[in-house]
């Protein structure tokens, strides 16, 4: 669509960001934008080490055992129902 840029694209782009934000602010620019991808870095290294740290997780027989006891049975559904009419 664009082909290659070549030297000339290159310097004109470059003479027209030097003109959008100043000489000045683009080294702290450069600076602020290479210390967010060393704290991405850091911490995607951080979120693998974790996943490889982590306890095996329950298998589904398990999780679903725990969700059926922490379920209200029948009657104690009804008994509270119940208690509410005179």
């Amino acid at each position: 669509m664009f082909g290659r840029l070549g030297a000339p694209e290159i310097i004109l782009i470059l003479l027209v960001v030097v003109l959008l934000f100043g000489a000045k602010r683009l080294p702290d620019m450069a600076r602020s934008f290479g210390q967010s991808l060393r704290i991405l870095k850091s911490e995607t290294k951080a979120m693998q080490k974790d996943n490889t740290d982590e306890p095996p997780t329950m298998h589904a027989t398990s999780a679903h055992e725990l969700a059926s006891k922490s379920r209200p049975t029948a009657p104690e559904a009804t008994e509270t129902n119940t208690s509410h009419r005179r």
